[in-house]
């Protein structure tokens, strides 16, 4: 993995810990306000309940029980009925506890498919640049691991913790109103409670961030070897690949043991404190019962008693809890931290509409296909200018590259007049995919410019830009579905007949009809079940179902044997047709036909001319083409 795409592993909750469940508890409220209302009645209620349940141990003590023993006749009315509403309040504690319990699980998955969606819906906005610097297995497990930790804190850890917190408050107010002297025995209790809870639950969330942290880096590297297990045997990399893992899988260990060491002393420490303010209440109450101070009675302490232990409960139920609480807040602030990003910044303002020609030559916007493409300006007072698409793409004194420090392509000029095959040559990082990165704007230059038929591209919004150029990179990629979904996602609109038209095209209809069920082949895992060369043919059918006016080729045909090579050039030449094509090639045979070829090295154009005259000039190309020089 390489060390850009590795994640900072922070040491502690960040500062914005507050900031990120304030906004988690937004998503909650908002898309679910009236239902979490109603869980929070219910919590109180359920709350209210268990209370009324122990302190009714003094009542029945007090006034009923004691005072019928040793009676001749005991009447057993008035206690049957405090019996029966305090079945009633206990029935409705169930009920309350019923209720809010199944609706926080719809909550819960309600407000991750929202999370979900947002997070997809935004990382549609990103550039190219952010999933270069990101692994596939590092933003997969924001969409897994850490959307399952908010799961499980929005259905259990928020009610729970809700719940701890009424049933606090109401403890405490009630063990107030029957005795003020031992409550100052609990008020001690709860600083000391508070002072373990922060410390060691500062240490065990510390612990927590940094395991999701290392469940990323984890997740991340296991799909990278996973896409590259062929490499990895085929240089015997096994044993380094597994030293790799142990050195990731080792601090995975590490930051898991120490966050669930910490999470699971906390509940025993928190337990035999409970434990003992439960002894000492009894000594003191005992004390002062005997005494005669505070007006303690036997109700009295046996309500206090079981307020004790409902006391120290919900700081237990708390410390179980805070844990998973943690570790969803690490991982909504990283989730937080996609849907934040900035989005690909896009000012541009031409679009393009298909367009007719009247009998004078002046275009018209229309909506249906027609075949002809133009440039829509709006002007400042609403009127619009028309420029026909034809392909001229020119660049002028262009200077680029990824990181502002190293700079890839220096002082570039070129141009690419419509219909024009053209063709770049060069080593390996001399930068010709580069060049045809920055025809789609998947980055912007530095200096210079680059016009698409005398518009700067910078004004052409880049989902028109990019809707008028078809590219077949060399890295191919197919969708689960079947092979006609494949071939009209190069065109959504497009019908069957297309489909068979362009896989006709680029010489794929032969092998698909070949099939058991020819275009209706459901494809799985990147198309696994093809060969490359099938890939790539209907890679090439896609760019063919477009019909678009640029064409962009990037070594194309580098994964097609020579025989199927010279079929499918057949193919790509009725392809290019009309149109402006850019070329990346390492077979050079494949563009000896192209109108201008040019020769990079390190970022500079050192050759330019058609095929004869670069063979004529016996320079790099002559070297390259006679085989006196390699490409690397």
């Amino acid at each position: 993995m390489s060390n850009e795409k590795k994640t900072k592993k922070p040491s502690r909750l960040s500062k914005n810990t507050l900031k990120t469940a304030k906004r988690l508890l937004k998503y909650v409220t908002e898309t679910y306000k009236l239902r979490f209302v109603l869980v929070f009645v219910c919590i109180l209620i359920s709350s209210v309940a268990s209370i009324s349940v122990s302190l009714s141990l003094k009542y029945m003590l007090d006034d009923f029980i004691i005072p019928l023993i040793g009676q001749e006749s005991p009447d057993f009315t008035r206690f049957y009925q405090a019996l029966a509403v305090l079945g009633c309040i206990f029935l409705m504690g169930v009920l309350s506890t019923f209720i809010y319990t199944r609706m926080m699980v719809y909550i819960g998955q309600g407000v991750l498919k929202r999370v979900r969606d947002d997070m997809f819906e935004h990382m549609q906005t990103l550039p190219i640049r952010y999933f270069d610097q990101n692994t596939n297995g590092s933003v997969m497990s924001l969409y897994t691991n850490d959307t399952d930790t908010l799961r499980q804190m929005i259905s259990q850890s928020i009610p729970q913790a809700l719940m701890s917190f009424f049933t606090i408050i109401v403890t405490f107010i009630a063990m107030l109103v029957l005795s003020p002297l031992l409550t100052l025995l609990a008020v001690a209790v709860i600083g000391i409670l508070i002072l373990v809870t922060k410390a060691i639950g500062g240490n065990s969330g510390k612990y927590f961030v940094r395991q999701q942290v290392a469940l990323a880096d984890v997740t991340g590297f296991v799909e990278e070897r996973m896409n590259g297990q062929r490499v990895v045997k085929v240089f015997n990399h096994e044993r380094k690949s597994e030293e790799e893992f142990d050195a990731l899988n080792e601090a995975l260990f590490e930051s898991a043991a120490n966050a669930n060491k910490y999470a699971n002393i906390m509940g025993p420490v928190i337990g035999n404190i409970g434990n003992l303010q439960f002894v000492l209440t009894a000594v003191l109450g005992g004390t002062l019962s005997v005494m005669g101070v505070g007006g303690i009675t036997l109700g009295v302490m046996a309500s206090y008693l079981q307020f004790t232990k409902s006391f120290t409960q919900p700081f237990m139920q708390v410390a179980q809890q805070f844990n998973s609480i943690v570790m969803a807040l690490a991982g909504a602030e990283r989730i937080f931290a996609l849907i934040d990003e900035t989005p690909e910044a896009d000012e541009g303002t031409v679009t393009l509409v298909n367009a007719t020609k009247d009998d004078n030559g002046i275009l018209h916007e229309c909506k249906e296909r027609t075949g002809i493409w133009a440039w829509k300006q709006t002007a400042s007072d609403g009127t619009a200018s028309y420029t026909e698409l034809t392909g001229d793409v020119r660049f002028k004194d262009v200077t680029f590259g990824y990181n502002p420090d190293k700079i890839i392509l220096k002082d570039i000029s070129l141009f690419a007049k419509p219909g024009q095959k053209l063709a770049f040559v060069g080593s390996t990082g001399a930068g010709k995919t580069t060049i045809t990165n920055l025809i789609n704007r998947f980055y912007d230059i530095q200096n210079g410019e680059i016009r698409y038929d005398g518009i700067d591209i910078t004004k052409i919004k880049k989902d028109d830009l990019r809707r008028s150029l078809g590219i077949v990179l060399q890295d191919t990629h197919l969708f689960t579905g079947t092979i006609k979904d494949n071939i009209r996602y190069g065109n959504l609109d497009a019908t069957d007949e297309q489909i068979y038209n362009a896989a006709k095209l680029a010489h794929a209809d032969q092998f698909i009809n070949m099939l058991p069920h020819g275009y209706d082949t459901l494809l799985s895992g990147d198309g696994e079940e093809l060969s490359q060369g099938q890939r790539q043919l209907i890679s090439i059918a896609r760019a063919a179902v477009a019909d678009p006016p640029v064409l962009i080729l990037d070594e194309a045909t580098s994964s097609i044997d020579t025989r199927t090579e010279s079929i499918v050039q057949k193919g790509m030449d009725n392809l290019m047709k009309g149109r402006t094509v850019f070329v990346i090639a390492h077979r050079l045979s494949t563009i000896r036909n192209s109108n201008a070829i040019i020769v990079l090295d390190h970022g500079q154009i050192i050759e330019r001319g058609d095929h004869e005259d670069l063979i004529a000039q016996k320079g790099t190309y002559y070297q390259l083409y006679t085989g006196k020089l390699e490409l690397s």
